[in-house]
């Protein structure tokens, strides 16, 4: 496989992070890896993700960040709210996220990276 430089955002401690990163490794492929909890994120990364995958991909209702939230917060959730609720709690945001040559992807399975690395 060739070797491109790709960024893999999300968690250093979350375990499909972990399982991406190593798929990555073993199959070559030289990764930086960004922590949005402790590197941070801006709006205008969020907004370019949102615009490729929508917000729908990227919020994770399943997460215990987002059953810790108010129900004000929870409720009548659409585009701007999502991007606001996220850049405050970044753990609202499904990981791992890919940047894979300005091509965006959510989420770690095998089958995902082969297909998107075969390219």
């Amino acid at each position: 496989m060739e070797n491109q430089i790709l960024t893999l955002y999300g968690i250093k401690n979350c375990d499909t992070v972990k399982k991406a990163l190593k798929w990555l490794d073993a199959n070559q492929q030289a990764v930086t890896f960004h922590d949005f909890r402790v590197d941070g994120l801006t709006e205008e990364h969020l907004n370019a993700w949102v615009e490729q995958v929508g917000w729908e991909s990227l919020f994770n209702k399943r997460s215990t960040s987002f059953r810790n939230l108010s129900d004000d917060e929870k409720a009548d959730i659409g585009k701007e709210k999502a991007i606001a609720l996220m850049l405050t709690y970044p753990t609202l945001i499904k990981r791992p996220v890919l940047d894979h040559q300005g091509q965006v992807s959510v989420g770690f399975k095998p089958a995902q990276y082969e297909e998107i690395f075969s390219r």
